[in-house]
């Protein structure tokens, strides 16, 4: 049984070209980058490179990304670095209630000791911002619709209001799948993920323009200018820059073949009775989020694994619980408890989509028979 992977906003395959330059760093160059030899040298060498793969791809300078162990790392060392460095000129911080839960769940951390953090729709932030602003936090694409949201012009907005607020936005659902730059921007930091676009899990970084400063969430070395202690993991940073370089190199090809294929899903979701399309038309095609009022989204996940397509209900961090997203959205409760997420990448097909669908209607039709 051929299996159907649709759930690449939790995670993708890692490519081959990332997966050999990994085992080469094991195994041939995994000297210390830290270590004052030549093997040492060589490792250096390559998290150099790797560094310079992924800046390119936001526009961003080499000496301006700082590795992390994915999202989760690079939003938590944003949000806390950010804070703490800043706690004495304002207490007030600004996100969204539609964040992944890395941003959320700290934000609610930060107010716990003793911030103001308010939690509105991204059309207000600029509105909202004030001389007591320390931090705003937007996503650039929500990780469960898809929605894309105009960043660049809710720093530009906020800089305006307060110059000295620090702007950061998550980008791990945009980056290297939609043209995201810092180049012309306000953006102060910005949150990448690896697993997302075919590099190995633990991987990610976090962008920080030159001149910001934040404090450091792990103490004991220099590395990452001084932000992140401890032996960076050569392997997964170099697979990262190899993946990110390959996406880089094909973007708008990839763009452009995933666009075509959502614009299939969503024509073949209309052929369904009932499902609701609620992802955004100009949403990122990578992600589309359908429901299916009156089922509940664990029961057709469970159908589909069992023939071997593979959705989600929203993101994985969410365990598969009550989408607070979805709440915050005031989503109707059937909508919300009949959910999918389809995620794509650029390898999947509209025989994939097509499988899909036929599918998902023959475990529409089994379920309504039991119930």
């Amino acid at each position: 049984m051929r299996e159907i992977y649709l759930d690449n906003a939790a995670t993708t395959k890692v490519s081959e070209s990332a997966a050999e330059t990994a085992m080469r760093m094991m195994t041939l160059e995994y000297g210390n980058p830290s270590s004052l030899h030549s093997k040492g040298f060589k490792a250096e060498r390559e998290l150099l490179r790797a560094r310079e793969q992924i800046s390119t791809v936001i526009g961003a300078q080499k000496e301006e990304i700082i590795f992390c162990s994915g999202g989760t790392e690079a939003n938590n060392l944003a949000l806390l670095g950010a804070a703490k460095k800043h706690s004495r000129r304002g207490k007030t911080i600004i996100t969204t209630p539609y964040e992944h839960s890395s941003v959320y769940e700290t934000a609610k951390h930060l107010e716990s000791q003793g911030f103001t953090v308010r939690f509105i729709p991204p059309g207000e932030i600029a509105a909202a911002a004030d001389e007591d602003t320390i931090l705003v936090s937007c996503m650039a694409v929500n990780s469960e619709t898809g929605a894309v949201t105009d960043v660049a012009a809710i720093a530009a907005a906020v800089k305006r209001k307060n110059p000295q607020a620090l702007f950061h936005t998550d980008a791990v659902q945009a980056f290297g799948k939609l043209p995201v730059t810092i180049r012309n921007t306000q953006i102060d930091m910005m949150s990448i993920s690896g697993h997302k676009i075919h590099a190995p899990k633990g991987s990610g970084a976090l962008f920080i323009r030159r001149g910001v400063k934040i404090s450091p969430a792990v103490h004991g070395g220099g590395h990452e200018n001084g932000l992140r202690a401890g032996t960076q993991s050569t392997p997964l940073c170099c697979a990262f820059g190899t993946a990110a370089g390959e996406a880089h190199a094909n973007l708008d090809q990839n763009l452009a073949r995933v666009t075509a294929l959502a614009a299939h899903f969503r024509k073949r979701a209309g052929e369904i009775p009932g499902l609701c399309v609620n992802s955004p038309a100009d949403g990122s095609p990578y992600i589309q989020h359908i429901s299916l009022p009156g089922y509940v989204s664990r029961h057709l996940m469970d159908y589909l694994s069992e023939l071997g397509i593979y959705v989600s209900a929203g993101t994985a961090c969410g365990r598969g619980g009550k989408s607070r997203v979805l709440d915050a959205m005031n989503m109707p409760q059937d909508k919300a408890q009949g959910a999918l997420r389809i995620s794509f990448c650029r390898d999947n097909t509209t025989e994939e989509a097509d499988a899909f669908f036929a599918a998902l209607t023959a475990a529409v039709n089994q379920i309504t028979k039991r119930g």
